[in-house]
């Protein structure tokens, strides 16, 4: 059973930063690709960032670019995600997710692409 547990968020104050993990298992870590989401309250989610271990290609929003880094450590079957530079408006709950098959660069944003989800982790970023 494919399961996937996100840890990490937490309050800060803008400019501050925070790293995410999110913990894989039931699947092979050496072929995959994980990405993150977000939501916010009363708004849809929002694809972060992806990482995939095929090309070893990084994917983000343009939002996050050069705030955020995603990465992965196969050892631990874990993917990180390091957020600097916190703003109010990256405030949501945010989710990591695995796809069956694969995501590229045109696909990788799409929710509908991945079919587990972890449970989720709050950041808060006050202003």
């Amino acid at each position: 059973e494919v399961q996937l547990v996100e840890s990490g968020g937490g309050s800060v104050q803008a400019g501050g930063s925070l790293r995410l993990s999110c913990a894989a298992s039931g699947f092979t870590f050496d072929d995959y690709a994980i990405g993150w989401f977000r939501q916010a309250p009363g708004k849809e989610r929002e694809a972060v960032s992806c990482i995939s271990s095929s090309d070893s290609s990084t994917y983000y929003t343009d939002s996050v670019k050069g705030r955020f880094t995603i990465s992965s450590d196969n050892a631990k079957n874990t993917v990180y995600l390091q957020m600097n530079s916190l703003k109010p408006e990256d405030t949501a709950v945010y989710y990591c997710a695995a796809p069956v098959g694969w995501v590229d660069g045109s696909s990788w944003y799409d929710p509908e692409e991945y079919d587990y989800w972890g449970q989720g982790t709050q950041v808060t970023v006050s202003s």
